[in-house]
């Protein structure tokens, strides 16, 4: 069993920047592939970014967000942050974590199913 504490959400003005932590408590968090995701009200959930576990943690976004997210992961901390720059209120949303704690193959993306969910944080973007 693996516990997802999301923190750092919050209220943020168009164009301004925050970062979100994501702490894992469970054994081996340094071999978990990680991910970002964000529900709207009345809309599906996104995947926003993913990292993999081994040693060059490789990243992934979708076309939405690249180049203004940023995933990154904190093996010695058990934690995974998502850095989003350039707001906007289209980005407003519940942001959720998960961890892949099976093995498995491909990229960490969209396509990959996360075994464990954080409780998720709110992100407003006011413009």
């Amino acid at each position: 069993q693996v516990q997802l504490v999301e923190s750092g959400g919050g209220l943020v003005q168009a164009g301004g920047s925050l970062r979100l932590s994501c702490a894992a408590l469970g054994r081996t968090f340094s071999t978990y592939a990680m991910g970002w995701f964000r529900q709207a009200p009345g809309k599906e959930r996104e995947f926003v970014a993913g990292i993999s576990w081994t040693g060059s943690s490789t990243t992934y976004y979708p076309d939405s967000v690249k180049g203004r997210f940023t995933i990154s992961r904190d093996n010695a901390r058990s934690t995974v942050y998502l850095q989003m720059n350039s707001r906007k209120p289209e980005d407003t949303a519940v942001y959720y974590c998960a961890a892949r704690t099976r093995p498995y193959s491909g990229n960490v993306d969209q396509s990959l199913r996360f075994d464990f969910w954080g409780q998720g944080t709110q992100v407003t973007v006011s413009s």
